[in-house]
């Protein structure tokens, strides 16, 4: 992993160590689970406030019912893939959001989710957040775990991190949280995407909302 020298060697070097010690503490962890390119994008848009248990549990009954391609999920009635992705929560809102961006990939793409990814430039993440019910956080899940692009992605848990270690303001926006990863290191999207797994151990074990575990933390050591 490699920080940039332009403008922020510092930073750069120091988000670079905290990415070792993760790595060195946890290992690979294998993100994001998907068999295909559409499963993932149907996990980032489930996946929106709720655990990823439940959504695999809706993931299993659209693969139950051989419907993890856009053409079959398009032609769904929105009521009946409302019930089957229930498990997720907020089914109806999700349902609809689902179909949204079925929508959107069959009226500019013509439901290919390989010309959807080969679009040269960076509009296809503006197209993503066009689209309803899409943020940055599921744009660029999209784009990072879907279509192997170098883009950061921020959550909850890249916020209370980076924030306990003074990188970030506690009230830093999701743009301006990127940015200190987006300006900082060099876009490499497998670095981002172990990156952002790491962050995400590292949160849910050790860095958590109330009564932190700094003591047995891997970056414990950062801390000033």
């Amino acid at each position: 992993m490699t920080s940039r020298t332009r403008g922020g060697r510092e930073t750069g070097e120091r988000l670079t160590a905290f990415y070792d010690a993760l790595f060195e503490s946890f290992g690979p962890q294998g993100w994001w689970p998907g068999r295909t390119r559409f499963e993932v994008i149907v996990g980032a848009i489930l996946t929106q406030n709720t655990s990823w248990s439940n959504v695999e549990r809706a993931i299993g009954n659209l693969r139950a019912g051989r419907l993890l391609n856009p053409e079959k999920l398009h032609a769904l009635d929105l009521k009946e893939l409302s019930g089957l992705i229930r498990p997720a929560g907020y089914f109806n809102v999700k349902a609809g959001r689902l179909k949204n961006f079925l929508d959107f990939l069959f009226s500019k793409y013509g439901g290919s989710i390989s010309r959807l990814f080969n679009k040269k430039g960076e509009g296809t993440r503006g197209e993503l957040l066009a689209v309803v019910g899409i943020g940055p956080e599921t744009a660029d899940s999209i784009l990072l775990y879907a279509g192997g692009r170098p883009e950061f992605v921020v959550d909850a848990y890249t916020r209370r991190v980076f924030s306990r270690h003074g990188l970030v303001g506690p009230v830093a926006s999701y743009d301006e949280v990127k940015s200190l990863f987006m300006e900082n290191l060099e876009p490499d999207s497998k670095v981002f995407n172990e990156y952002h797994a790491l962050i995400v151990r590292v949160g849910k074990h050790y860095c958590k909302p109330r009564e932190p575990m700094c003591s047995r933390c891997p970056l414990e050591e950062f801390l000033s």
